[in-house]
């Protein structure tokens, strides 16, 4: 019974998650693609995303910092042409996103984040970002967690972080404001690829290119 309970739970967060989101990303990969939906409840992290991409910004960047049981990184403008085995990740674009926390998205596996640097506000990158890979959590290892980002989860959260896994010390920390819906298999490709010690894959892992999709009258465009 307990286990149906904790599937129906997270049943019902993705559900949410899901609906009536206007917008997706396809991400295509050197090594497959990613189909992401962009969450309208954060519409100045959306609207940020969807320019980029439309404006081609993404297009050649690297996933150039990659942490398995943690996530992939991306988005640096810097990383499109760098040396090999060059440090990366101080790239931008020379603004910020106010942070948009909301309580139903959190950093669970497949969660599409806002990177950030160490400001007060909690702002967001203008550009770069995050796809949470993440790992299972035990009811002690939740715990632990709890105590390190300073708040308690929901039920429902910790039923998902003790299923599906995720990174729930990043909560409340960094705007979460997507979600993989498929191609968490290629995410998983890619994290766990040889990496330097600044966790730069020794290959490159490269964004070829972002499409966004718009439902219209119920159709995805």
């Amino acid at each position: 019974m307990k286990k149906i309970i904790c599937l129906l739970l997270c049943g019902c967060i993705f559900s949410q998650i899901t609906k009536a989101q206007k917008y997706r990303a396809f991400i295509k990969t050197n090594e497959g693609n990613i189909l992401l939906e962009l969450f309208d409840s954060t519409p100045q992290h959306r609207d940020n995303f969807i320019k980029l991409a439309r404006k081609h910004f993404y297009d050649g960047v690297l996933f150039h910092r990659v942490i398995p049981g943690f996530m992939i990184q991306a988005g640096d403008p810097d990383s499109k042409h760098a040396k090999s085995g060059e440090e990366l990740g101080n790239g931008d674009v020379g603004y910020t996103i106010p942070a948009e926390f909301r309580k139903q998205y959190f950093h669970q596996r497949g969660a599409l984040a806002a990177a950030r640097d160490d400001n007060p506000a909690k702002a967001s990158s203008g550009c770069q970002f995050y796809i949470v890979t993440g790992k299972k959590f035990t009811a002690q290892g939740l715990e632990k967690e709890a105590k390190r980002a300073g708040r308690k989860f929901s039920t429902a959260q910790e039923n998902v972080y003790k299923t599906i896994g995720g990174a729930p010390h990043l909560d409340g920390n960094y705007t979460v404001y997507g979600q993989v819906l498929k191609g968490m298999k290629v995410a998983d490709k890619i994290v766990n690829q040889k990496r330097d010690k600044n966790d730069r894959p020794l290959e490159n892992q490269v964004i070829k290119k972002i499409s966004i999709r718009k439902k219209v009258l119920g159709v995805w465009l």
